[in-house]
């Protein structure tokens, strides 16, 4: 009895993991939202937003090239996933004075979803 419990116990814990999981698949379908202002990869430029490439750890405001608010340059943010998540789900709630006009993605696991996509592209676009 105690080992089924323990069996059952498992399987529910495995379970919960998986549909918890990261998806970039997902991700990248999310970021379909991003592409019309935002663009990562290779070949990715500065657009109506800043390329995305190397974001996590990358301070915001940094990207050369792209003419930021005064509000994302003093806002004294280094991108990790708990702020990208903040962010992501009310830019002008997070960083008023921002110039992004996006409503947010309010999805927790899309917002996982999105975070493991983007983490994939290192700064030279490469994915790592």
């Amino acid at each position: 009895m105690m080992i089924r419990t323990l069996l059952a116990g498992l399987s529910l814990i495995a379970f919960t993991g998986a549909v918890h999981a990261q998806d970039v698949a997902a991700g990248e379908k999310s970021f379909n939202k991003c592409r019309s202002c935002h663009q990562v990869g290779e070949t990715a430029k500065n657009s109506v937003g800043p390329e995305l490439n190397g974001l996590f750890g990358r301070k915001s405001g940094a990207v050369e090239g792209y003419k930021y608010s005064d509000a994302n340059k003093n806002s004294g943010i280094t991108w990790d996933e708990a702020v990208f998540a903040e962010y992501i789900k009310d830019p002008k709630g997070k960083i008023p004075g921002t110039k992004m006009s996006f409503s947010g993605i309010k999805n927790e696991q899309e917002i996982k979803d999105l975070t493991a996509f983007l983490k994939q592209f290192k700064a030279d676009g490469k994915k790592g």
